[in-house]
Formats: structure tokens, sequence, C-alpha cells
């Protein structure tokens, strides 16, 4: 590990995959004091568009059944739900929050982190986990976990914050993934698919999507042009949501001409057919 200095704090970068490590005492980067620090109104945006992501990279005619790590809400199963999929998923209830009632009786969920699963033969089409790697002390663990639960050739897609973006080379300690604390490492494109490789899943691609966390930019801007303790988060502020919901378009935009912009990697793999 070598530090890397990013203003008023330093993460551990690994040198040959450009991974980073991230220990509070070292980055307190301003966090806020909870693990959610989002708004309802663009949350549901951004489920509908994760939603339609994931759809897409899984493909036609979608999943018939999937598993989600950390479903939080359960809002984004509920969409699997409506398609007609079969539903499963574990969460350790990190954010304290009520489960969607339709999921809840519909669904096979689980309390407690997927390291912490039953192994038994994979039966899922997909597993998936939206900002989940970020939060997991153990990756391998995490990625052979997900691996586990699918049939052969089965799916798994992960999204998770792009440490090698242009928006923490630019925003620094500001740069709005780092107001989490619970955000404890953060993929290169190189690390990811080395993570992905050694846990045995194959046919592995890394997408940078254009869409995901467009309100990232104009919080990274507010945090670093007014750097003040916000105990809720940059986003709990009307003018911060504002400016994030203003800028979306432009921001878009930036992202398609430049990709380094784009601050969230989306890995797609799938298990070997023969196991």
């Amino acid at each position: 590990m070598r530090p890397r200095p990013i203003g008023g704090g330093t993460l551990d970068e690994c040198p040959r995959c450009g991974h980073l490590f991230r220990d509070l005492a070292s980055c307190p980067a301003r966090h806020r004091d909870l693990a959610y620090g989002g708004d309802a109104a663009l949350d549901r945006v951004r489920l509908a568009l994760t939603h339609r992501q994931i759809r897409r990279g899984y493909g036609a005619p979608g999943p018939a059944s999937v598993f989600e790590i950390g479903f939080g809400a359960g809002a984004l199963l509920r969409r699997f739900l409506d398609d007609g999929a079969a539903v499963a998923g574990c969460d350790p209830d990190q954010l304290g929050i009520d489960v969607d009632p339709v999921v809840r009786d519909r669904g096979h969920l689980v309390a407690g982190g997927i390291e912490s699963l039953p192994r038994t033969e994979g039966e899922h089409d997909l597993v998936y986990g939206v900002h989940v790697l970020e939060h997991v002390d153990d990756v391998g663990t995490t990625l052979a976990a997900a691996r586990g639960l699918l049939r052969p050739g089965g799916q798994v897609q992960m999204l998770t914050p792009a440490g090698d973006s242009d928006g923490l080379r630019f925003h620094g300690e500001s740069w709005w993934m780092l107001e989490d604390p619970t955000h404890v490492r953060f993929f290169s494109e190189h690390s990811l698919r080395r993570a992905a490789e050694a846990a045995g899943l194959v046919d592995i691609e890394i997408r940078r999507p254009v869409l995901d966390s467009l309100s990232a930019d104009a919080a990274s801007l507010v945090r670093r042009v007014r750097p003040a303790p916000r105990p809720g988060g940059v986003l709990g502020s009307r003018p911060a949501l504002a400016l994030a919901a203003a800028s979306a378009p432009a921001v878009a935009l930036a992202r398609t001409v430049r990709p380094g912009l784009r601050t969230t990697l989306h890995l797609l793999a799938r298990a070997p057919q023969g196991r």
C-alpha cells in the first residue's frame, strides 16, 4: 500500500491495481453521521434508472429468479417481482427501514450479510448488489457467495463507486462518495476485474454507466465550495437538491463526452456453465 493524499485526508492505494482503501481516521472527509444521505425523490428516479440498467444488462426475456445483496426497503426487488420474477435477498438492516410489504410477503428475505447465508446449490438467474461492494470488508467472500447463489451460467451484476474516476481526482476529500462513513473501499476498473476473476466468475465486462448517481457531481461541488459539517449529508439541503436536479442534463452530457467523469463501475459477469 502507498498513501494517496486527497486534500485534507489520505487513502491507501494498491500500486498494482489502483484499489483504494479508506480508514476514517486518516480520511474523515467531513463524513455525515449515517450511511444513508440521499433524497426520496432522487431515489425514485435512480431506482427506475437502475432497474432499467440491470434489465438491459441481463437481456431478454429477463431473469426468472433474482437475489439482491443489500435489499434495503425492497423497492428494486418489488420491480423485479412486478416483472414476474421470483425474488430473494439478504440485508443486515443497516438502514433500519421498513420493507415493502408485498416483497416481504412474497419474497424469500434473510436478515444478515451474504457471508452468513448457508451454502446451497445455486438456483438464481441473477444476483446483484447496488452500491454494496464499497461497504464490505471481504470482497472475495462476497463475490464468491454471489457466484454460489447462481445457477450455472447465471449472472452477477454489481454497481460500485469508481475510485479511478475524474470526480475523486478533481474534488479530493469533497468527493460525495466519501461522505458516507461506511464506504471503506473504492475500486478501479482493474481491481474490480481482478476481484471478479479471483471469485471464479467468467465473461467479465465492466461498464461505466452515464446515468448512475447523477447527483454526485453537484453534491461534490457543494461540499467543495462550502466545506461545512453536515451531519445529515449535503443532499439534506434544498439548495443542493435543486442544484443536483438542475444540473443533471448537463452532467449526463459531460459524462457522455468524457467517460472518466462517470462515477460508477458496473460489473457484469457469469458463473461458469460447468460446475
